[in-house]
């Protein structure tokens, strides 16, 4: 943590995604500070993606935008059972656009999407 009450974070977003929107708003309003970064513009690389899935404790498929043109286009719900993890973390890096947003990484912690009950949780936030 830098100053008291400020958390500084890496908040990968895609600006014309309405929950990116939402989640910058409660940022901004709680005084989280933070480095925003274009998911589509300059998506992850395979290295921080690796990182960020072993720090992070959930499920693999949670970093897929599940919803997203691209997932549904690729007919990634019955491709990806088979992919090893490796070809599916690269898959992810390949395209900002199936990763789940926005992705936060704060430290050791990493969230995928935004519900406010669980930021208000994990980042100590009223």
């Amino acid at each position: 943590m830098e100053e008291k009450g400020l958390i500084d974070m890496l908040f990968l977003c895609y600006p014309k995604c309405s929950t990116c929107k939402k989640a910058k708003k409660w940022l901004d309003e709680h005084h989280v500070a933070y480095e925003e970064r274009d998911i589509k513009e300059d998506n992850p690389t395979y290295e921080e993606l690796k990182e960020w899935y072993g720090k992070s404790g959930l499920d693999l498929k949670k970093f897929f935008n599940t919803s997203g043109m691209a997932y549904r286009a690729m007919n990634l719900k019955d491709k990806l059972p088979s992919m090893s993890e490796e070809e599916q973390l690269r898959l992810l890096a390949s395209d900002g656009m199936l990763v789940k947003r926005p992705l936060m990484v704060d430290g050791d912690r990493v969230f995928t999407g935004f519900r406010e009950k669980d930021y208000q949780e994990l980042l100590g936030k009223d």
